[in-house]
């Protein structure tokens, strides 16, 4: 049996959200029906493995850094490792950084030449003091000048324009963004708009930032926007002339003080509740680096700097030593043995870069991939002396299954307890954390080896994973 401590839940989403969660598996193990097998040879085993020297001391330097922001986070593209953390997993307005999102699904679904007509709730459906170009009702203009205003102008009823000609409205959209998260593997994200304007139920973490900026970043047409200083905005009949639109990244400009060598991309925001939060993309010498500043009080330039130094200090000592510091919570008591589970394909659920070449604009869902594979349920989350159980609309508690609730998946044992740790499920190991919720295209330490779930969030055995390391046919990664 399971025992769990208290857990505080959120008001506005009703679920476990990412609080410390701390839990035991007794040494008697239950036996689960299908789907689930019993919980008796798991990721774990071997030897204890001690951090490389050098992984030693990048981790002593990391923890020195005066980070002012009160979150943030410095994300290796290249060996997809998380070099620093604060507060990574707490959830924060993003304010603008949100339009990273809307400009990846518009370069996924639309080409430039389309045109985008503008309604009245998408020029009116503001705060006061947003950001605009002053759009009005009935005014065109092409897909192509709509992602510069986006991104360069950061204009929020362009936003709204681009979210209506994708998703067919605001909310749509809205639905299409928290999607995409979910197949990044966002598990502390939550989108109501395209513009990052306040909403309480708007909102995300470093982490999850840093994971939409690497596929944002990765769509050549959303580099290239996000890359550009200056764009010519055309005339029209609301503005008769027209703008010169400026990049508001300073790190962008070399005639900036402010300006960073090797800059690939990046995007600014700030609201009331906001703050300053900034994302910046940087590579050097092969290796590219993510930054994200959430929740700044002006120290956002400077907070990154710090971080994109120590950053590439680090990649040039620890080389390709492989995943460190992003790993998912440790499994506390994971069991020993070999996981015996058949092997995964080794998908992933990045997608590919998209071009601005695509016949149009694409508003279906795609085959359902990793948490979309699983049916999305209503409910309420339910706290006993021996967990966590879950209420289902329809009256009955989940039991034997997995379902998605909010856009995490969880699984639930025949005796109606969330499960964490590793898990059989339909024949593939999969990883639950502490907080119950499914990995998904992500590295897991355990027992002081690296194991790697793929995008369907099945253990990855015996191949190479997609950011390029060798596991074998128990899915421990290869030094």
């Amino acid at each position: 049996m399971m025992k769990y401590k208290s857990l505080f839940s959120s008001a506005a989403v009703r679920r476990p959200r990412l609080s410390v969660l701390p839990c035991l598996l007794l040494a008697a193990v239950l036996t689960f029906t299908l789907p689930f097998g019993a919980l008796a040879d798991g990721p774990g085993s071997g030897p204890q493995t001690a951090a490389p020297p050098a992984q030693a001391q990048q981790s002593a330097q990391a923890e020195a850094l005066e980070i002012a922001a009160e979150g943030a986070i410095l994300y290796d593209v290249t060996h997809n490792r998380f070099l620093y953390e604060k507060n990574a997993d707490m959830h924060f307005y993003p304010a603008s950084t949100t339009k990273l999102m809307t400009a990846l699904l518009v370069a996924e679904r639309c080409s430039f030449e389309e045109t985008v007509t503008f309604s009245e709730t998408a020029v009116s459906r503001l705060e006061s003091g947003a950001v605009t170009l002053k759009v009005k009702a009935g005014d065109q203009f092409s897909v192509k000048d709509c992602m510069y205003g986006l991104l360069l102008k950061s204009a929020n009823e362009i936003a709204n324009g681009l979210a209506e000609h994708v998703g067919g409205s605001i909310e749509g959209f809205a639905g299409l963004m928290n999607q995409r998260a979910a197949a990044l593997g966002c598990t502390n994200t939550h989108f109501v708009n395209p513009n990052g304007l306040n909403d309480p139920q708007h909102f995300t973490s470093p982490r999850d930032m840093a994971l939409i900026a690497r596929a944002a970043f990765e769509n050549s047409t959303v580099r290239q926007i996000a890359s550009t200083l200056t764009y010519s905005f055309p005339a029209s009949k609301s503005v008769p002339s027209v703008r010169e639109l400026t990049m508001g990244h300073k790190m962008l400009d070399p005639s900036r003080a402010e300006y960073y060598p090797g800059f690939v991309a990046g995007k600014t925001g700030f609201t009331s509740l906001a703050g300053n939060t900034l994302v910046t993309c940087v590579e050097r010498d092969g290796v590219r680096l993510i930054v994200v500043i959430l929740k700044s009080r002006q120290t956002h330039y400077a907070d990154t700097k710090k971080l994109l130094d120590y950053g590439f200090a680090a990649a040039a000592s620890l080389g390709t030593d492989g995943p460190v510091g992003g790993s998912a919570n440790t499994a506390p008591g994971a069991p020993q043995g070999s996981p015996g589970a058949p092997g995964a394909n080794g998908s992933y659920g990045n997608g590919q870069s998209a071009g601005t070449g695509l016949p149009g604009c694409q508003n279906t869902q795609s085959t359902a991939v990793g948490r979309e594979a699983y049916p999305e349920t209503e409910g309420t989350w339910k706290e006993t002396g021996q967990g966590w159980q879950f209420l289902k609309k329809t009256g009955s508690y989940a039991c034997g299954e997995t379902l998605r609730n909010n856009g995490r998946v969880y699984g639930f044992g025949t005796d109606c307890y969330m499960l964490t740790g590793w898990y059989l499920v339909n024949g593939s190991w999969h990883y639950f954390d502490t907080n119950g919720s499914m990995a998904f295209g992500q590295w897991i330490e355990t027992s002081g080896l690296w194991y790697y779930v793929d995008a369907a969030g099945s253990l990855f055995v015996d191949g190479t994973t997609p950011d390029g390391y060798r596991v074998d046919a128990n899915g421990v990664w290869i030094k």
